[in-house]
């Protein structure tokens, strides 16, 4: 291994493709990096790399020691690897060579309060910690990620210069990097980030369904109508490759890839996490949650396939073939739906991230997180513009859902989007995304619910007391001598 010149300015621990891909833009932008993995091989794989992909200034280690000393002081090193042990594993080895005013940055998917619990215990030895969120895959980190730095903020001034050039870079509006604040905020705003990610795939996912099985729309169809859906309101990274999976034929035998792919998804847990947050914080999250619930079922296929066979003899089979429907209507029908979905869905990530920053004092401003997701990361989009402007007009906005812009387009769509809706639950096509949005917003909207019954029987069943309209002070009801005299 080539020794550098002079100190490096940075190293990066950990080099799956996200560590090896940051770490070649980070050389690519001018800034001598160290590398270093447990599995030497990577390390060997990364230099090469570095050397056919314009000679960067990317220096490979074998053992963590050399590693740590090649850095300049105070020195900074990102760790990606898996969350988890294997980062405690890794801070454990880089922290016996570090110095006092060193710094560690964890850049992967972790839980936030073990982030907290790092930084605590990094502070004891004298040495900063950093959890920050990188999105973007593994192209983003190689050509700009969305970055998302929370912790120390001594720590963020070391490498804000490295930071803001190599994040991704939107032209009105600067490089997608911010402080986000204290403690865990920059994971915790990261894992929101993935939670409204499930979300909108899984709207993604219910659009196509819809166009497919009851608009009877081919891959081609497929293909064009989200290409053309990505000129517009819904101009987003994911409706793009949406649009190029629809477009791509199977290597391996006849048709599209898309039909040949099991219906099973897949998950990491941060999509999980959100869930649990959103019920914590008591929180209503229900497009995110159905995305959850959706996966979950995908995961059921042997026993998805058994159900069919039943539900077909009992005559569901034949439900989608009894639809006739306006083929452009539907595209345009459900397009809207989509897009009123959405918003429902990043208004539930606001208000959970929101609710947190009150709970832990991070005073997490919502319009910067929109500015730095509308480039690099997975669900960078125009609409994110929208919002930033949204919460630029009122910090203190209660619900994306009343911003007027907002609500004006939503009202617009509203009839399209029940339209879709209702067109889903008689076709058989489950809709759960959708249909979550819209109840959301529905039960949103109203002034009164059906809550007082609810809150009626507990009182009835369990004396938890009820409050009135009419009156102040909280009551009780003997609810059931009442009905026993009344019976009698």
């Amino acid at each position: 291994m080539a020794a550098p010149p002079k100190p490096t300015r940075i190293g990066l621990a950990g080099l799956a493709v996200m560590g090896q891909n940051l770490a070649l833009n980070i050389a690519e932008k001018g800034f001598p990096i160290s590398v270093y993995n447990r599995s030497t091989s990577k390390v060997d794989e990364t230099v090469v790399r570095a050397k056919k992909e314009g000679d960067l200034p990317l220096y490979g280690f074998h053992d963590p020691e050399s590693f740590v000393r090649s850095i300049q002081k105070p020195r900074v090193i990102i760790m990606l690897v898996k969350a988890g042990s294997p980062v405690d594993q890794t801070i454990k080895t880089l922290s016996a060579y570090l110095e006092k005013g060193d710094c560690i940055i964890d850049g992967g998917n972790e839980w936030y309060e073990n982030t907290e619990r790092r930084a605590k215990a990094m502070a004891e030895l004298g040495l900063l910690y950093l959890g920050m969120g990188v999105s973007g895959g593994e192209e983003g980190a190689r050509n700009g990620p969305s970055l998302m730095p929370g912790g120390s903020f001594e720590a963020f001034k070391f490498i804000e210069d490295i930071l803001l050039k190599v994040a991704a870079q939107v032209p009105d509006s600067g490089p997608c990097v911010t402080y986000i604040g204290k403690g865990g905020s920059g994971n915790f705003v990261k894992m929101v980030h993935n939670g409204i990610e499930y979300g909108d795939m899984q709207l993604i996912a219910e659009a196509y369904d819809v166009l497919k099985s009851v608009g009877k729309l081919s891959n081609d169809e497929l293909h064009s109508v989200f290409a053309e859906w990505n000129k517009g309101e819904l101009l987003s990274f994911l409706v793009e490759i949406t649009a190029d999976i629809f477009g791509i034929k199977d290597d391996k035998g006849e048709g599209y890839l898309v039909d040949k792919v099991l219906d099973k998804t897949g998950m990491k847990g941060t999509g999980k996490w959100t869930v649990q947050q959103a019920a914590d914080l008591s929180v209503a999250a229900p497009t995110i949650a159905s995305s959850l619930d959706a996966r979950f079922l995908s995961g059921l296929k042997d026993e998805r396939v058994e159900a069919a066979k039943v539900f077909k003899t009992g005559g569901f089979g034949d439900i989608l073939s009894d639809q006739v429907v306006d083929k452009k209507q539907l595209i345009d029908d459900v397009r809207k739906a989509l897009y009123a979905s959405k918003i429902c869905s990043y208004a539930q990530g606001m208000n959970l991230i929101r609710a947190k920053s009150i709970e832990k004092g991070w005073d997490l401003k919502l319009g910067e997180l929109a500015r730095i997701w509308k480039g690099g990361c997975i669900i960078r989009a125009v609409f994110l513009d929208r919002i930033k402007k949204a919460y630029d007009r009122n910090p203190d906005l209660a619900n994306l859902l009343v911003d007027p812009e907002f609500a004006k387009e939503i009202i617009e769509r509203q009839s399209a989007w029940r339209r879709v809706v209702s067109l889903a639950i008689n076709s058989g096509i489950s809709t759960p995304g959708m249909s979550s949005s819209l109840a959301y917003f529905d039960t949103y909207r109203r002034g009164r619910l059906p809550a007082n019954l609810v809150q009626a029987q507990r009182d009835y069943f369990g004396a938890h007391t009820y409050e009135r309209v009419d009156m102040e002070g909280s009551f009780h009801t003997e609810w059931f001598k009442i009905a026993r005299q009344l019976k009698n």
